[in-house]
């Protein structure tokens, strides 16, 4: 139902925002209304008497747009249709920063603490069909954040983070609506396709009689009835001919679950996908094929609208957007992303590494709120096949930047893998992401650089395995090295290794000139297994995105981020001068030595071209100047193939480019024009 029906509620009267039913994977959609729209608000500070669900008070799209609010009450009146007589009647909640204590008639019904989870209360003995009840839900948000887990909102007192984070979440953020369920029904159910012939479905049951209800399954017309006890179930579901699940080919199987029989049966369709993700040594297989992750960060905010995406078609835009700029992988940072964007991910296929939000200050109650989100991450999001990562801690937040300097703190992020290794045992964890591994699936690394050289240097140092610690600049006055590891026992080989976080820059058309460079020079070394750019879209301040904080492209200078994200990419050996002058004019013919890189599944075999172009041109050249042969194997860079051209007679863009069959495999390019020494007249001595 997308227009709420409690007409006789004027706040409610009216077109619903977010109306899409927010859960298709796991879909009860044929019996559900939503409670988006307008609620009654009161605040001690004298805020709006109504704000628009589901949308943070921080907003502009609540209608409420109040800033360190940390308590306020939301009401409004409902009515179960009458249709629903003689079943069960569930509430449920997207997500309500912090702590959420829901009331029907002033009866309270339950309570709940944590921010990013979803939850749900089964009201069917105080919501009668046919009567209206009165609905609240007091929600508290402290403007304290540091013990609690909140990712990148900002907290006062301010934290160590305060310099990246953005403004708070608070109340309720996504979606909040009815279920018509059957009188014994799934409560939750799991879905695992890694065997990659069939799924291992479990879950548990609610409702009247939990222990003695029929469990169903239906998957490709087959039916297969699950054994129950103590109102839980579990089972196999062999498919004849199995479809995997890859980004090439993402085939997402529906499997109809029943309980009971007749008009009180309960009926729930979850998806799921046949795919394994593992490691092997120090890389990634998907499906028992090597993976090398093309990967993106994304934060996940909107301009009007915070943490929630202003509708159903901008949310999972951003998924489309990311492929458009050539990334086979999404890093959701520090969010609970909505399952309709996993959901998009699932049948579109883009991967997804996902992960909670963390706290930004140590304490046993900070590490007891982290914990407590990772059963119901699992929950909600564990039987999406397009997650293949889990992350936890992210660069020690929560942690206080001090895993090598204490043993406590190293427990902490050691026993959050093993709790999350507990609750799901089929994809790689990363315990802290960024640096500082103490127990992990893959050593990830956070580095940016704005130089060039020493990134280039840096990088084959760290690949090489010469070095293993790299700057950081935690503050303005605050520098310190990092290293892969957190203690010397942590295995220095045998775990894939890639970057998470990268990029450099001030201005646009310097981010896309680092973009080119940057990426290269981690396609270089074979053994780093992938990289994640950051970041897909600026956040407020924060001016590092591709796209602008409106999903508008910005001035890459004649860059396609495409052709530097792409699987099979060119590698020049080249240390560039600065953005719009990687060379200076040559006098005479140049040559460059020019690598492929290139993760296909077979080798590339064509042609590289090299000719000269206007400055700033995009197209490539009629005709090449010099053409060579070249092979490159999969995931190995091939041997240097020197192109020469001619001199251009003043500035110009030397294209670069690989023909493979009928297409252009891969493209780059070299800038040449006057590098201009940096002006430092009047500084100080």
């Amino acid at each position: 139902m997308t227009i709420a029906e409690n007409a006789a509620d004027p706040l409610v009267a009216e077109a619903v925002p977010r109306p899409e039913y927010p859960r298709p994977d796991r879909d009860r959609s044929a019996q559900w209304l939503s409670l988006n729209g307008r609620w009654r608000f009161t605040a001690d500070d004298g805020a709006p008497a109504s704000i628009t669900v589901p949308f943070a008070w921080e907003t502009a799209a609540s209608g409420v747009r109040r800033t360190w609010l940390e308590h306020g009450v939301y009401s409004r009146t409902v009515t179960v249709p009458d249709e629903w007589a003689g079943r069960r009647v569930v509430l449920c909640f997207g997500a309500v920063h912090h702590r959420a204590a829901v009331s029907v008639d002033g009866l309270p019904v339950g309570e709940h603490v944590g921010g990013h989870s979803s939850f749900e209360f089964d009201v069917t003995g105080v919501l009668e069909p046919g009567r209206p009840a009165e609905l609240t839900v007091e929600v508290d948000a402290p403007a304290d954040k540091r013990e609690i887990p909140h990712g990148k909102q900002r907290s006062i007192p301010r934290d160590d983070y305060d310099g990246v984070s953005f403004t708070p979440t608070s109340g309720i953020w996504q979606s909040v609506w009815l279920e018509a369920r059957g009188r014994t029904y799934v409560a939750d159910v799991s879905v695992r396709g890694d065997s990659l012939t069939g799924f291992d479905i479990a879950g548990e049951l609610a409702g009247d009689a939990p222990g003695t209800a029929r469990v169903v399954a239906l998957l490709e017309g087959h039916e297969t009835v699950l054994p129950v006890a103590g109102g839980r179930f579990e089972g196999r579901l062999e498919v004849g001919s199995p479809r995997l699940w890859s980004p090439e080919s993402p085939h997402v199987y529906s499997i109809a679950l029943t309980v009971g029989e007749g008009r009180e049966a309960d009926r729930l369709t979850v998806t799921g996908g046949l795919r394994r993700i593992e490691t092997r040594g120090e890389a990634l297989y998907l499906n028992g094929e090597r993976l090398y992750v093309r990967g993106v960060l994304d934060q996940g905010y909107w301009p009007e609208t915070g943490l929630t995406a202003p509708d159903g078609e901008t949310l999972v835009r951003d998924l489309d957007l990311a492929r458009e700029l050539g990334f086979s992988l999404v890093r959701k940072h520090l969010k609970f992303e909505e399952p309709r964007w996993l959901d998009h991910a699932d049948r579109t296929g883009m991967l997804v590494w996902a992960e909670p939000p963390c706290p930004s200050r140590f304490s046993p109650a900070a590490v007891a709120g982290f914990e407590a989100q990772l059963p119901d991450l699992v929950r909600r999001d564990g039987n999406h096949p397009s997650i293949v990562i889990w992350g936890l801690y992210n660069e020690e937040w929560g942690l206080d930047w001090d895993i090598p300097g204490s043993p406590e703190r190293a427990a902490a992020a050691t026993h959050a893998y093993d709790l999350m290794r507990s609750l799901d045992d089929t994809r790689p964890i990363v315990e802290n992401s960024g640096w500082a591994h103490v127990k992990t699936d893959l050593v990830d690394w956070h580095y940016y650089d704005e130089d060039p050289r020493a990134w280039a240097e840096n990088l084959a140092a760290l690949a090489s395995g010469e070095r293993e610690t790299f700057e950081v600049k935690l503050s303005s006055d605050f520098v310190v090295d990092k290293s892969f590891y957190g203690s010397p026992g942590f295995p220095r080989s045998g775990v894939p290794i890639l970057n998470s976080e990268f990029g450099a820059g001030f201005t646009s058309l310097e981010r896309a000139w680092h973009v080119r460079w940057q990426t290269q020079e981690i396609r270089r070394h074979d053994r780093f297994a992938g990289y994640i750019y950051t970041e897909l879209t600026d956040v407020e301040h924060e001016m590092a995105g591709l796209l602008d904080a409106h999903r508008r492209p910005k001035d890459w200078g004649g860059l396609n981020p495409a052709d530097a994200f792409a699987p099979t990419t060119l590698v020049v050996d080249l240390v560039p001068a600065h953005a719009g002058a990687d060379i200076a004019v040559p006098a005479g013919p140049l040559t460059l030595d020019v690598h492929v890189s290139h993760t296909g599944r077979t080798p590339v075999t064509g042609t590289l071209h090299a000719a000269w172009g206007a400055s700033g041109s995009r197209g490539l050249p009629a005709v090449a100047a010099d053409s060579r042969a070249v092979r490159a194997e999969p995931f190995r860079l091939s041997a240097a193939v020197p192109l020469t051209v001619p001199a251009p007679g003043g500035p110009a863009r030397l294209h670069l480019w690989l023909v493979a069959g009928d297409r252009v495999a891969a493209r780059t390019f070299v800038d040449a024009a006057v590098v201009e020494e940096l002006n430092r007249r009047g500084g100080r001595d």
